[in-house]
């Protein structure tokens, strides 16, 4: 039996695009309905991860795009977002 303990999937490393095709192939296999219980609870725990690394991406990204667009003379930050 599966340790009810242990610790969740690592995402940080994957790219917004990786993230995001393991997602949609998460998505199918789920909405296929051929996964065993457990396999299906696992996945899906994948996937709310991979879910919630996307939504942080797109946020760090939409962050960066903001503080260009900010500059009213036009010109463009290249500085690190803290």
């Amino acid at each position: 039996m599966p340790d009810a303990k242990r610790a969740p999937p690592d995402v940080s490393g994957l790219s917004f695009e990786d993230a995001l095709a393991e997602l949609e192939q998460i998505v199918r296999g789920l909405e296929s309905g051929q996964q065993k219980l457990e396999d299906a609870i696992n996945a899906y725990e994948r996937g709310a991860a991979l879910r919630r690394h996307c939504e942080a991406k797109l946020a760090e990204a939409e962050a960066r795009v903001a503080a260009i667009v900010q500059h009213a003379d036009g010109s463009l930050s290249t500085r690190p977002l803290e």
